[in-house]
């Protein structure tokens, strides 16, 4: 049989491609990745079976990927400095399932944050399987933007979590992670951050740091760390054959190696010192686009940011988070439809939007910029009902990104 003469998948491929060269990703959770990472990706790496870990495979053949697995862990370690590190689970949610599995037993209480707070849907949301596992209670933040720590205390007091839960998808605001430590101290439970979103900051010193205090914390590697899609666990090390035990045999079978392979280039560029101005720039351009949009009479969740994210109400612009998000994607601008706290209105339909700023920021993008992209914001927003005029700021949006690669080097 004849092959076409195109390849179907090709042909998308290089549509998506120019979808992201062409628009403005503000998306806070997606990133891009270096040419370096993609190689990594699309090697023969993908092709080996390899469970277990390095130096106890149940397969032949491992001695190669045996040391591509140890440089991400070795890497890991240098950047985070974490005294153990597991690269193999596939992604957040799998990663967050295997830590509650390794650390607690069917129905231990969790305190962690409620999603429409700015915490995760793995965090105990109540649609979730590990809500039927385990029993999650909620915390909040106050009017004042800030998790609620005195909440928190009087939760952690009341209900002795065996362990409480930090970390966030929407939240905009730094973590006291000493004081949770004290109150987990104080009633015996362990603790755990998911620094999925801000990893990058937290690594080069931008935001605090739980890693010396928490039992474990959580990352996955295809946010601000600029890798593929998978996570990581960083733990003590008395938590360290658990851990390990928890994602293979507990949870996966063979690791795909191929994605190791692209953390452990992703981590090596992440250790060089460009990554932290690169990190320094992206909380410059949350800043100066917060500052633009607020100008604009904007709403901002939490008070202010001080991460590379921004929640949005937009309650007083008379649309829904889905409108903005569809008014947005007319317009050339990836968003995010999302819930604020306590939202009235549904997850599929709520009335905020999220956007960062970490792949504008690895685009070469910076404040001057930024300025911009708020306009194009509001104009967008302004003018959702109006084609027209969507139409023509996909095109002046298309002509602003076009000289930014979406790597810059």
């Amino acid at each position: 049989m004849l092959r076409p003469m195109t390849n179907p998948i090709q042909q998308l491929l290089k549509e998506e491609e120019l979808r992201q060269r062409n628009g403005l990703e503000l998306i806070p959770s997606e990133n891009f990745v270096s040419d370096d990472v993609l190689q990594a990706l699309g090697s023969v790496a993908t092709n080996k079976y390899a469970e277990g870990y390095p130096g106890r495979r149940y397969y032949g053949g491992c001695s190669v990927v045996d040391q591509i697995e140890q440089l991400a862990i070795d890497r890991a370690k240098a950047l985070f400095g974490a005294e153990h590190v597991n690269v193999q689970p596939l992604s957040g949610a799998p990663a967050n399932l295997a830590i509650y599995s390794a650390l607690l037993e069917p129905g231990d209480t969790v305190l962690g944050m409620d999603l429409s707070h700015g915490g995760h849907l793995t965090h105990g949301h109540p649609v979730t399987f590990s809500a039927k596992m385990w029993n999650f209670i909620r915390y909040k933040t106050t009017q004042t933007g800030e998790i609620d720590y005195n909440e928190l205390e009087q939760l952690a007091t009341e209900h002795h979590p065996k362990l409480i839960l930090v970390g966030y998808s929407s939240y905009s605001r730094d973590i006291d992670y000493a004081r949770i430590q004290q109150i987990a101290d104080r009633i015996g439970a362990l603790t755990m951050a998911d620094i999925s979103h801000y990893a990058a900051m937290v690594t080069t010193g931008l935001l605090n740091n739980p890693i010396p205090l928490f039992d474990v914390v959580m990352t996955t590697t295809h946010k601000t760390l600029r890798g593929p899609r998978g996570a990581m666990i960083l733990c003590k090390e008395k938590h360290a054959a658990t851990i390990d035990k928890a994602v293979f045999p507990g949870l996966q079978g063979g690791p795909h190696m191929n994605n190791i392979a692209g953390i452990a280039v992703a981590l090596e560029e992440a250790l060089h010192t460009s990554f932290t101005t690169y990190a320094e720039q992206i909380l410059k351009n949350a800043k100066t686009l917060e500052a633009g949009l607020a100008q604009r009479g904007y709403t901002i969740c939490f008070g202010h940011t001080e991460n590379h994210l921004l929640l949005l109400d937009l309650t007083n612009k008379g649309l829904s988070g889905k409108e903005a998000q569809l008014a947005l994607d007319a317009a050339g601008i990836t968003v995010n439809k999302n819930v604020i706290p306590d939202d009235p209105r549904s997850p599929m339909d709520p009335s905020g939007i999220r956007l960062g700023t970490p792949a504008l920021t690895t685009r070469g993008m910076k404040e001057p910029e930024m300025k911009r992209v708020a306009d194009f914001i509001d104009r967008a927003i302004t003018h959702r009902e109006d084609s027209d005029e969507l139409t023509a700021i996909k095109q002046e949006v298309l002509q602003f990104a076009s000289p930014f690669p979406l790597w810059d080097r």
